[in-house]
């Protein structure tokens, strides 16, 4: 893991002084470019006619766990350049889990502006299961087929997250975001701090590569079946 260190992580990101330790340069061949978008089409429509019995089960499974909203939720996330969409995941909290939040967030187990708690009590039964397999994210097949997302690439961060950004962490926004990355595959993921999260996402960037996409998409399913999530 890279020991890149940002000068002064609190400084906004249109603070023109701050030292930037590197910059991440994304892979414009357009060769590369196309085998990805074809590779996340095909990958992405492939996956969701093969799961799709597997979709409808874990839908019908939230549904009977806590009837009290929808299975699938839907999130203003930002995308590339940093512009919103809306990304999908199967719901593994009670409904009006983001009104609590707030009052959540002197508990939190991650530093910068992510929020993680390991029991967040907001999880439902089936919700903890769901995160723990990453079956959760699987409705974001949809976004990568639609071009929001690609299948690997930095996470989608939240709005509120990137307002805390400065101009280091916002080269995260250079790429698509994606369904995977180099974070997602840690053993220990969630134990990894924030800075050295970015550092990861930033060492894609520089490295990306149609090989180096397929070496990250075969190790998530080595991850899911070891349960990497939490």
């Amino acid at each position: 893991m890279s020991n890149i260190k940002v000068e002064n992580p609190q400084k906004n990101i249109n603070d023109s002084t701050l030292v930037i330790p590197r910059n991440a340069i994304p892979n414009k061949n357009p060769i590369y470019l196309f085998l990805k978008r074809g590779q996340d089409i095909f990958f992405s429509l492939l996956a969701i006619i093969t799961l799709l019995p597997v979709l409808l089960l874990i839908s019908l499974i939230i549904v009977l766990d806590d009837p009290s909203g929808s299975p699938i939720f839907c999130q203003v996330r930002c995308g590339k350049n940093g512009r919103p969409f809306r990304m999908l995941k199967f719901r593994s909290m009670r409904k009006g889990a983001e009104d609590d939040l707030k009052n959540l967030l002197v508990s939190n187990e991650m530093d910068g502006p992510v929020f993680k708690i390991k029991d967040d009590p907001r999880i439902t039964k089936f919700g903890k299961f769901i995160r723990k397999t990453s079956l959760d994210e699987l409705p974001q097949l949809f976004n990568i087929l639609i071009g929001d997302m690609s299948i690997v690439g930095p996470r989608p961060a939240l709005p509120r997250e990137v307002d805390f950004y400065n101009t280091y962490h916002n080269q995260r926004l250079l790429v698509r975001p994606g369904l995977t990355c180099i974070w997602q595959i840690q053993p220990l993921r969630n134990s990894i701090n924030f800075e050295d999260w970015v550092n990861l996402d930033i060492e894609y960037i520089n490295k990306q590569s149609f090989l180096l996409d397929l070496k990250i998409i075969f190790k998530t399913i080595s991850a899911v079946f070891k349960g990497y999530g939490e």
